[in-house]
Parts: C-alpha cells; structure tokens; sequence
C-alpha cells in the first residue's frame, strides 16, 4: 500500500504520495527519531562519513560524498511511534519554500507518519510537483543562480519536531472566563537579507544543488501542529571525492585549505574526523 508523506505551512500541512514501508515499534532513545539516506536514482546510497564536533552541540553531523550530475533524493525514515514534521534544507534553503531556513517549528515542512519512510526528490514548485535535486558546481546551485546565498552551500540539514499531543485537562474550581488563554503560536522568522547573503556568496566552485526536471508529485492539506523544541538535527556536509581527500576523510593524506564559511557547517578547527576503522 501506498502512504502518505505531509508538508507542513505554518499549522497547516500539504500530503504528498511518497513510497513507505513498515517498521516495528522499538522503544528508541533520545536523538533517534529518523534515519536519513541520500540515494542515487540507481537505488545506491551515496557514502556517509560520521563527524564529531570537538565543542558540544545538538545534532548528528556526516560528510557526503557528492557525485557530480547525479540526481539524488532524500530517504527519511520515522523510527518513532509518533507523526513528526522534518523540516529540509539544502544548501540552506527550505525545499517546500525555497525561503532561507533557520530549521524553524513555523517554516514548511514535512510530516511522517509512524515507522514510514518516505523519499524527497527535489525543489516542491507546486501542490503537484517538484524540481529534482541533483549535485553540481555552486555557480550553477538553485541557491547560487536565484538568491545569491552562499551561507550554508553543500549542505543537508533537517530538523525534526515531533507532533504536538492533546493536552488533558483537569477539573478546575474555576469559572470558564478565568481560564488561562493558549500559548500564542510561534513567530514567524524574521527576514532575509539579500545584501548580506550576496556579501556572503564565494566563487569557489564547491559542491552545490541543482534546480533539475519537473517530477509529478500531487499534494492535499492536513493538520499538524509540531512540539516547540527540535527533537533530532542531523546536518550533512557533502563534498567531492577530492575534497574529502584533501580532509583526509576518505583516508587521503592531507588537509584541506579554509573555505567560504558556512553557517550550517562551522567546520574550521571544530570537527574531528572519525577513524576509518573505528566501530563505536
């Protein structure tokens, strides 16, 4: 049977046909919600590399290896009980809105039900489709050539919230009108600026992605409001295999020279990159 995948706008969520399979429940500790792939359209994933940051800081971080001119989607798998709402952003920007992304509770996101799985293919245009996503240089990144943003180039970053549960409410010896009022919804982010994000773009060729082909992808609304805080983070750096190599990811001698910053990936003198044989 097919499933469902849901979008969220603010409190409201759009549903789009995804491919789903079924997990059992499995009780799992905090910072497991998801499990997140990047898969070539031959079936492969693409290499994942774990990374830990030298100071403490939420989330899950790898290196990708990028292939260039391959199209790739983005695997998520909800290993909880719960729907959870994944907020997705490639090379910073928000794949429902293409809007700059902060990984906010109030940005576009999509929703998982529990132990499914479901794939993103790319850019979403429209209620009924989507642009796929596919490795290439920055100058030719969605980022690059529509908003100039260079910020968070080569990067995959999901924040993951899960869905908000009813609130029981206990009997009260207090008249109805003197009822606490709801919690105002959260904030919508503040806005972007276009100068800053142009002072910020560099010219250096590193791995960005691509605006591709329309893909048929229809979508209806749903309910859901998110927690307010951020149950899991997992943010992948992706580089080409040279770049690796100079970082000594790939077990290359070598490290490589200072980059562009990237504020999804504060890499320099941050990140120690784990032994290939280690097991832990």
């Amino acid at each position: 049977m097919v499933r469902k995948a849901f979008l969220v706008i603010m409190f409201v969520v759009l549903v789009i046909p995804a491919a789903a399979c079924g997990h059992g429940p499995s009780n799992m500790p905090k910072w497991n919600d998801v499990d997140v792939r990047i898969i070539s359209d031959n079936g492969s994933e693409f290499a994942k590399h774990r990374t830990y940051m030298r100071v403490p800081r939420d989330g899950k971080y790898f290196y990708v290896e990028a292939v260039k001119g391959e199209r790739y989607s983005i695997q998520v798998t909800n290993r909880s009980d719960r729907r959870i709402g994944v907020v997705i952003a490639v090379d910073g920007r928000n794949i429902v809105s293409g809007k700059k992304s902060d990984l906010a509770r109030n940005e576009r996101m999509y929703v998982i039900g529990p132990y499914e799985t479901n794939t993103f293919e790319g850019w979403r245009t429209a209620m009924d489709r989507t642009n796929r996503f596919y490795f290439t240089e920055q100058s030719d990144s969605y980022a690059e050539k529509v908003f100039a943003d260079a910020s968070a180039m080569g990067t995959i970053a999901l924040a993951v919230y899960r869905e908000k549960l009813p609130e029981v409410t206990h009997f009260r010896d207090k008249p109805l009108g003197m009822q606490e009022a709801p919690a105002a919804a959260a904030p919508r982010a503040s806005g972007e600026s276009a100068a800053a994000d142009r002072s910020e773009a560099k010219k250096s060729e590193q791995a960005g992605t691509g605006f591709g082909e329309t893909t048929h992808s229809p979508a209806r609304v749903v309910d859901f409001e998110p927690e307010r805080a951020v149950a899991e983070k997992i943010v992948m750096k992706y580089e080409w295999r040279s770049e690796l190599c100079k970082k000594g990811i790939i077990g290359c001698a070598g490290c490589g020279g200072c980059g562009p910053s990237n504020r999804f990936w504060p890499e320099h003198h941050e990140f120690a990159p784990v032994p290939r044989d280690f097991r832990g």
